[in-house]
């Protein structure tokens, strides 16, 4: 019982490792446009969910959690290009996905060089014929 409890877990941090890999992700400040960027890159073949699915049919929508900072006061949400809009076998419905690379941004107020943002973003990746388990990838950001 121990050893297919151990194998089970083992299995499952594997494909958690998996995930990880499969998505390279880049978090950035942009004294420009005063946005952070959480820019993901996508292995090919490979398709990342966009924030706004249908969670009921099965896939875990992209999600960023900040950890609050009274001195970081955010404009809006976090926003996101223009995905694509595709039947997916993996859950015989159309969603709105990422291939290859998608950059997020959300835009500060009057930011103060040295904060720091921190959190986390919670996604999950799929193929044509499988999806690997969702996982989470803490960043931080200083603004300069």
């Amino acid at each position: 019982m121990r050893k297919l409890l151990f194998l089970c877990s083992f299995l499952l941090c594997s494909m958690s490792l998996f995930a990880q890999d499969r998505v390279k992700w880049n978090f950035s400040y942009n004294p420009q446009t005063q946005e952070i960027q959480l820019k993901a890159s996508i292995s090919e073949g490979w398709h990342l969910y966009s924030q706004h699915i249908n969670n009921t049919i099965g896939p875990v929508p992209t999600s960023f959690t900040f950890i609050e900072n009274p001195n970081v006061k955010f404009e809006g949400e976090v926003k996101e290009p223009a995905a694509i809009h595709e039947y997916d076998e993996n859950f015989e419905a159309a969603l709105d996905f990422f291939k290859n690379e998608v950059v997020f941004t959300r835009k500060i107020v009057k930011p103060k060089a040295g904060e720091v943002i921190k959190g986390y973003v919670t996604f999950m990746v799929c193929n044509d014929v499988m999806c690997l388990p969702p996982v989470d990838i803490d960043f931080s950001i200083t603004i300069q």
